[in-house]
């Protein structure tokens, strides 16, 4: 007796599933390969991307002096040198601050700390228990204090030689900007030469509108709340708003940290009412920036949702620390501007021809 052998045929929903799960497969262990590259080579890649920020933020002054005649090489070098007078006076202006009111506000927060702990700490703890058990851990690990300092020196060179290694970049990357585009469509196939020079265009616009934004309202942010905390005679006032202005570039996160630090400061040391008016600055200020500042100057730049946004940061923190909360939102910016790009591109299909007359 012959029996058939057809077999049944897969349901054309499954098939469409299937696919799907190989091309999210294929995209997420590339995606883990070029994380894991980047880890692993990322004394290079880190002054790379930092290069690839301040390119995008240094643009708009590169491209005013090309249009007055200059040079290409002497306009970005003017460019860097202007990039180190701004930014040695800016951190010049932070430390001379933060060092002055440092120990004013290192002082609040203590007082502070032990105001909550007398009304909310655990039964039999307090803050002298906390102390003499630190002090305790210092004599039993005292004897790596020695390498701890080498290790810090090692860091500090490692960053200095990082930042001399990314200005070196911006330089080149300003300069030789308009070869980019060709030496990019040589990587290429020709046929999709015009879609990865858009997609590449797309990204870089939207890290260059990130970080011109948020340049800008991270200076509003900390005129508006050093102001207000001068206002209230907060100590350290000053010292906060460069808090502020520096974990800007954090975005939620480091709002929510340098207003938590800055309400503190404002309760251990000029009491509840003050601190409860430093926290209405720090709403107020918040509320302009979310209502007013962010729409209207970074409307022209991709927008990204705050749950979107929130994720990116807790990647970055896993993968690569405060860098990589630094890096986190401007790398996310490019892929949403990539993404745009190839949504506006194939993302809409023609109808076909009976769609009207239906």
């Amino acid at each position: 007796m012959q029996t058939s052998g057809a077999e049944a045929p897969i349901p054309e929903g499954a098939r469409r599933v299937a696919a799907w799960c190989a091309v999210l497969l294929l995209v997420a262990g590339v995606a883990a390969v070029f994380v894991w590259l980047c880890v692993v080579f990322r004394t290079a890649v880190t002054p790379a991307l930092l290069a690839v920020l301040g390119t995008a933020l240094l643009g708009p002054l590169y491209r005013r002096l090309l249009r007055m005649k200059v040079r290409k090489s002497l306009a970005a070098a003017l460019t860097v040198a202007a990039v180190l007078v701004v930014a040695g006076g800016a951190t010049y202006i932070v430390v001379a601050a933060l060092v002055e009111t440092g120990d004013q506000i290192i002082a609040s927060l203590r007082q502070a700390a032990t105001g909550i702990a007398d009304h909310f700490g655990a039964a039999g703890t307090s803050l002298d228990d906390l102390a003499a058990d630190s002090r305790q851990l210092l004599r039993k690990f005292g004897g790596t204090a020695a390498s701890g300092v080498i290790s810090g020196i090692g860091v500090v060179g490692q960053m200095i030689a990082t930042a001399v290694l990314a200005l070196l970049l911006v330089f080149f990357f300003l300069r030789d900007s308009d070869r980019a585009v060709g030496a990019l469509r040589s990587l290429v196939p020709p046929a999709t030469g015009d879609a990865v020079e858009a997609m590449a265009r797309r990204a870089f616009e939207a890290v260059e509108g990130f970080m011109r934004g948020t340049t800008f309202i991270a200076l509003v942010d900390a005129v508006l709340i050093g102001v207000g905390l001068l206002v209230l005679r907060v100590p350290g006032a000053v010292g906060l708003a460069a808090l502020v202005f520096v974990t800007a570039y954090i975005p939620y996160l480091g709002a929510f940290l340098s207003g938590a630090v800055a309400v503190l400061v404002a309760l251990a040391d000029r009491g509840f009412v003050i601190a409860l008016w430093a926290l209405g600055v720090v709403l107020a200020v918040q509320v302009i920036e979310g209502h007013l500042l962010q729409p209207m100057v970074q409307s022209r730049t991709v927008h990204m949702h705050p749950a979107a946004v929130m994720l990116a940061i807790t990647a970055g923190a896993s993968v690569a620390g405060i860098l990589g909360m630094l890096l986190a939102v401007p790398l996310t910016a490019a892929a949403t501007g990539v993404l745009g790009e190839l949504r506006a591109r194939y993302g809409s299909a023609a109808p076909p021809p009976g769609a009207a007359a239906g």
